[in-house]
């Protein structure tokens, strides 16, 4: 956050009616009551309102931020008022440099206190370029193994005619004649030194004579581009992958953004997931269910596994097979088997012969306990 002139001049406490130690829920209550009371929609065409509704809204910005208010809070306590920094002589006797387009508090005191004596050089300077967010669509497999795979992007990318420094090729940037490519110019007030972006170079420190006719002398193109990329194993549906440094080219030298890539995983035909674990619903007989016995059941990696079922396992039952889940670098999980005891519909002869012979066999009825 920047220091802002205004900072100077006026008191947001004071604007909002709240003392400086005013808890963040006060300052909160406190603009929702002034800004229903100014609102331009309860008092149309009243231009004191609206100015009144502005300045509630410019000191909530900054109060209502805690880190804005921690800020403002430093800068005018050693602003001209404070005890040692007003007089001539004193500690800040020189007077104090503000770099308006800076990176804030800390830019600002080491100004002060002779670090430096400004971002020299840099100005608006190096500017991160941008994230770019993509979807890739992967098979349960892939996402459970991972894989190396190429995204087909288009979107901003160094320019391929001038390598990003926006000029025609054959020519170069040259320092911009009005910062000496600084990128800020100084805008004395007194006992205080602002610094502001250049207008002749926009911040950047340089000025293009011959722009690259492909970018404009922007440095960038939008095209298409090939990025390499490697999907860690487990991924889930849903989630994000952030490459580093694969997003949009940075502008002035900066650093390029990130690649954000959402991943969208397939259902598997068997498999369910949950975690790192593999889920699988295994059909079993009622005759394997009530006899128990040894069942082969599917795994993801190809060779089946034996499963042992004692006799009388109940429908919905769950088994677990140690180490047949996701494999990741640091974990691996397990398969967890869902037995379904499959009712017949349809018997033959045979079959119903033989139910029928278990059924006159039985002699304890399961609703036992129910009559009442």
């Amino acid at each position: 956050m920047a220091a802002q002139r205004e900072w100077f001049e006026k008191d947001y406490y004071k604007i909002l009616g709240v003392p400086e130690a005013a808890t963040p829920k006060e300052i909160t209550k406190a603009y929702r009551k002034l800004a229903r009371e100014s609102h331009p929609d309860t008092h149309p065409g009243d231009a004191a309102a609206e100015e009144r509704f502005k300045a509630v809204s410019g000191a909530y910005d900054v109060l209502g931020d805690e880190a804005k208010r921690k800020e403002y809070d430093e800068v005018r306590r050693l602003g001209p008022g404070a005890a040692g920094f007003g007089g001539p002589g004193g500690p800040g006797a020189g007077g104090y440099n503000f770099n308006v387009s800076g990176d804030g508090l800390g830019d600002m005191l080491g100004q002060m206190f002779g670090r430096g004596g400004g971002r020299r050089g840099s100005g608006v300077g190096p500017q991160r370029g941008g994230d770019v967010e993509t979807l890739l669509t992967l098979s349960f497999v892939e996402a459970a193994k991972g894989l190396t795979t190429s995204l087909h992007l288009t979107a901003d990318a160094q320019c391929s005619t001038c390598n990003g420094s926006g000029a025609r090729p054959g020519t170069q940037p040259r320092a911009c004649s009005q910062c000496g490519g600084r990128g800020v110019v100084d805008d004395n007030q007194g006992f205080f030194s602002f610094q502001s972006p250049c207008r002749g170079c926009g911040g950047a420190g340089v000025q293009i004579d011959n722009p690259c006719g492909t970018c404009r002398g922007s440095g960038v193109e939008h095209r298409p581009r090939e990025v390499q990329a490697r999907i860690p194993a487990g991924v889930a549906d849903g989630q994000k992958i952030r490459l580093r440094g694969r997003g949009a080219p940075g502008r002035h030298g900066g650093p390029a953004g990130d690649l954000i890539v959402e991943c969208r995983v397939t259902p598997h035909p068997l498999f369910g997931r949950d975690g790192s674990n593999l889920t699988l619903r295994l059909p079993v007989t009622f005759a394997e269910a009530a006899l128990g016995g040894e069942i082969d059941v599917p795994t993801l990696d190809g060779p089946r596994v034996t499963l042992r079922l004692r006799p009388g396992t109940a429908s919905g039952s769950r088994h677990r097979v140690k180490g047949k889940g996701i494999e990741t670098s640091k974990h691996t999980g397990d398969l967890i088997v869902t037995v379904e005891v499959q009712v017949p519909t349809d018997l033959t002869p045979e079959q119903r012969a033989a139910v029928e012979a278990f059924a006159a066999a039985t002699t304890v009825s399961p609703r036992n306990g129910l009559e009442g």
